[in-house]
Parts: structure tokens; C-alpha cells; sequence
């Protein structure tokens, strides 16, 4: 199932199955990472810097709300294309803090504490909070994790889509739609934990993987997933030992020292984003192929690659989608 398919149910599951659920009572008062956030009302627009609250937005019906959007990595979900359409983007990376402010916003919807935060590139949240700009962070990037050490962050603790599920539920809240949250809630948990008991039934004892978002250039280092991000929650749920031990968020780690330990699969970030030479994926598959060091290992010599949606590796709705997607590839590679 995908989340086309799993948003497509939603009403029907909001008003057969749930029961409807009180509006907010305002003010309504929330602690977001670090700061304590009150809201009087509803707020009449929203700015997003990240896919990944756009996508929570607009899953809640709220696309009327977006006045612009911003960092951006693959094509927005299908179901929403036209009404994202209609959406101006301020930038397909960061956005300036003037072009956010411009748009007069009631709410600035974030998703990396590297954007918006204590050194945000965009702007610090007390910069907004001047201009009585609320903005709201997904607990996805701060929860048992620690963003004052280089852009992406250490994690603490093992990732866990209850942050995202935290994220849309006070989303939902926040913009008096908390019916719309908890039916999406609700059925990412269900397709969850159909997923994970799918992976359980592989019975993995032996089995790697690795997990290829970037590299600075073709040749170097690559940006590789740390243990406790977001592919490490789906290689712990799957059954697969993570060859990285790192808890950086996406730490460079050499491909002499991923050879050694010869991962079982190789997972690899598809996106749109044209930073660098290998946000290409088929360059990245051309690579593995040809470079002497990373054609030994066996998961390129058996054809143990596989290719997944970069929007997917970081927090977001999407991480369902990759563990359906990881779920139903590795039966097909015969590991123990």
C-alpha cells in the first residue's frame, strides 16, 4: 500500500471509524523542542521549510493554509502535485529569511533544526519570534538528539516514528484539524506494524546493509546512515545489522572501510536534489560498479542494490512507504 492509496482513506476512516474528535481548545499550549509555543487560534497561513512538514500539511487537508514552501528533495506525493502546484516555492533548498517573512506567515513549519533553530541558516527561532512569528519544529529532529554538532546532528536514542506521529498530531491540533491527524496517525501505525511483522517472518541473523544518501563528489567519502537515524530504525526493524556504527546523523565514512565490512545490501537515495554528482542515482549504481574498491563487495558483484526515496531515509510520513518497500525487496536476495 502506498501513501496515495493510504490518504485516499482517510475521510472514509476518520468518519467510519473514529470517533470524532473535540476542537481545539484555545489557547492551546505545546512545548516544541525547547520552546514553549501558544496559540490563541487557528493560524490563518503556514510557510513550510522542509518537505516533510509540506507533506504533513498537506495530508491534513491543509494545502489552502501553505503560502510557500521550501527544501525540497523529491516530486511532492501524486495525490498532491495540483495543489502544490498552486504553492509559490520560495527556494528547492534553503530559503532566505526575508522571502519567509515576506509571506506574512501565522506559522513557519520546520523541519531541520539546521534551517530553523539555535544556529539555523535560515534564521534562529528568536529571530521569528521578534516579528511574532511562531514556528514549530518537528519533534522528529530534536527528540534524543543533538544538533550542536555539525548540520545534521548526533542522535542519543534510536529514532522512532512516534516523533512523527507527535508531529502530526500536534499539527493537527494546532490548526483545529486533530480529526485529520489522528486518522493519519491511526493508519501509519496499522501499515507499520503490518511491515514489521512482514520483516520478522524473514528471520535475518546474518545480514548488512548500508545506506548511500550522497557524496560530495563521485569519488570520495560518501554520506552514509549513521545507526540511530532513520535507516537504522528500518534496518533494526528488518532485521538487518547496520555496517556503520557511527551516531551521526549522516556521518562520511570511507568506502575502503564499507568493503571491509562487506554489507549484505546497499541501499540507495533517489532524488531530484542536484547538489552533487552522485544525488544521482544511476550514478551512484554506475560507481558501485566500476570503482575497484566497491565492485568486490558482494552486494554490488549479486545485485543486493537497492534504490529508495531519498524523502524517505530522513524523518517524514514517507519512512512507511520505505519499510514497505525495504520489507518487500529483501526476500527476493535469499539472505539468512
Amino acid at each position: 500500500m502506498t501513501l496515495k492509496s493510504t490518504l485516499t482513506g482517510l475521510m472514509l476512516a476518520s468518519a467510519c471509524v473514529l470517533p470524532a474528535a473535540a476542537e481545539t481548545a484555545y489557547p492551546l499550549k505545546l512545548s516544541n523542542c525547547g520552546v514553549d509555543l501558544s496559540f490563541d487560534k487557528a493560524p490563518e497561513s503556514a510557510v513550510t521549510v522542509g518537505q516533510a512538514t509540506t507533506e504533513i500539511l498537506y495530508s491534513l487537508g491543509l494545502a489552502d493554509k501553505v503560502a510557500g514552501t521550501s527544501v525540497w528533495f523529491t516530486e511532492v506525493l501524486p495525490q498532491f502535485k495540483d495543489a502544490n502546484a498552486k504553492i509559490e516555492r520560495l527556494a528547492d533548498n534553503d530559503p532566505s529569511f526575508e522571502s519567509v517573512v515576506a509571506k506574512r506567515p501565522g506559522l513557519v513549519t520546520v523541519q531541520y533544526e539546521w534551517h530553523v533553530g539555535l544556529q539555523g541558516i535560515v534564521a534562529t527561532r528568536e529571530q521569528f519570534s521578534d516579528l511574532n512569528i511562531p514556528t514549530y519544529v518537528l519533534p522528529s529532529d530534536c527528540t534524543g538528539k543533538d544538533n550542536r554538532k555539525g548540520s545534521d546532528g548526533t542522535r542519543s536514542d534510536m529514532y522512532a516514528m512516534d516523533s512523527i506521529y507527535q508531529g502530526v498530531s500536534e499539527l493537527g491540533q494546532i490548526f483545529d484539524v486533530a480529526d485529520k491527524g489522528q486518522a493519519l496517525v491511526t493508519d501509519l501505525k496499522s501499515r507499520e506494524a503490518a511491515a514489521i511483522d512482514k520483516a520478522k517472518a524473514l528471520g535475518l541473523k546474518a545480514a548488512s546493509a548500508v545506506f548511500w544518501f550522497s557524496s560530495a563528489e563521485m569519488d570520495i567519502d560518501p554520506y552514509v546512515a549513521g545507526r540511530k537515524g532513520p535507516p537504522g530504525y528500518m534496518m533494526q526493524t528488518l532485521g538487518l545489522k547496520n555496517v556503520v556504527e557511527s551516531d551521526e546523523e549522516w556521518p562520511v565514512v570511507s568506502w575502503e572501510t564499507i568493503a571491509r565490512a562487506n554489507p549484505s545490501v546497499i541501499v540507495v537515495a533517489k532524488m531530484d536534489r542536484r547538489r552533487f554528482e552522485a544525488d544521482d542515482y544511476e550514478q551512484k549504481i554506475a560507481f558501485l560498479k566500476s570503482d575497484p574498491v566497491t565492485s568486490q563487495m558482494e552486494a554490488v558483484k549479486n545485485d543486493r542494490i537497492i534504490v529508495l526515496d531519498a524523502h524517505a531515509m530522513d524523518p517524514s510520513i514517507r519512512n512507511i512507504d520505505a519499510l514497505e518497500t525495504l520489507a518487500e525487496a529483501l526476500p527476493k536476495f535469499g539472505l539468512k
